[in-house]
């Protein structure tokens, strides 16, 4: 389904609603007016959350109640806050809106030129998830495809996204996350880990080399939505049996950014 068709759909529903009122779900809305509170405050306590959305302390407490039964929210002595299965729902997003469709052309053009597999992942949790994918050769020991996680802190598109999060989302991330080592030289120290996502996030891009598997080389780049959010990353990976990270940063870092640069404009829709 195209955007266009998407937005008739949501017209003719919202149509329909005016007609039909009771077809309506007013507590769903107020639900959602909850997790919206959250903008800007981290951490809210029943009665902040109250205040900001003028319901009652034990319509507020229900709701909070639900989402951290859910796994969508977390308390800590009276306190409540997010917790990051809440990227699961922009994950799903992502999905609804058909992105093989709006990625898969840049990405085959990518790949043909580089002879070289490419990937377009977003963020759930502490691992990253290929929403589209084109594979040319095999360079795991177990294949890739749409929906295949792996973990942030060892690949290149995780990287770039968690250089692009808020320091509150990126200490959320740090608190759940096990940096653990795929091999001698995986980075597995917070600090030196967060030094390298300074330096991803001046740069605008990431290069990874033997942090996932030996002798595996990959790069990432950010694609953005309409506001200029980081939503999802592209990818390419490579092995140094084939090529070299001189030869990576020279011939493939320029077409990487330009597919990047291409997804970006032709989102058009938003994750909030």
């Amino acid at each position: 389904m195209s955007t266009n068709d998407l937005n008739k759909n949501i017209n003719e529903e919202s149509r329909k609603l005016e007609e039909n009122p009771g077809d309506y779900l007013k507590t769903l809305e107020k639900g959602i007016e909850v997790i919206k509170a959250f903008t800007g405050h981290p951490n809210l306590t029943i009665s902040g959350a109250s205040k900001i959305t003028g319901f009652s302390r034990p319509f507020t407490r229900r709701v909070l109640l639900t989402l951290e039964k859910l796994g969508y929210a977390n308390s800590n002595e009276g306190r409540y806050s997010l917790s990051p299965k809440m990227l699961s729902l922009g994950y799903s997003y992502i999905a609804s809106q058909n992105i093989w469709e709006i990625a898969s052309p840049y990405l085959e053009e990518f790949s043909e030129k580089i002879q070289e597999s490419s990937s377009l992942a977003t963020l759930d949790n502490t691992e990253i998830v290929y929403v589209a994918r084109v594979s040319v050769n095999k360079i795991m020991k177990d294949s890739l495809g749409v929906g295949t996680r792996l973990p942030a802190h060892a690949s290149s598109v995780g990287r770039v996204l968690l250089a692009h999060l808020s320091e509150k989302k990126l200490d959320r991330y740090f608190q759940k996350a096990e940096l653990h080592p795929y091999t001698e030289k995986t980075v597995t120290s917070e600090v030196k880990l967060r030094e390298e996502l300074k330096e991803i996030y001046e740069k605008g891009w990431a290069l990874n080399s033997d942090q996932l598997e030996m002798g595996m080389i990959s790069m990432a780049a950010p694609v953005t939505d309409k506001r200029g959010e980081v939503v999802a990353a592209v990818n390419c990976a490579t092995h140094s049996g084939r090529c070299n990270v001189d030869k990576a940063i020279e011939e493939y870092l320029p077409l990487l950014i330009k597919t990047s640069k291409s997804i970006s404009k032709k989102i058009d829709f938003e994750i909030i």
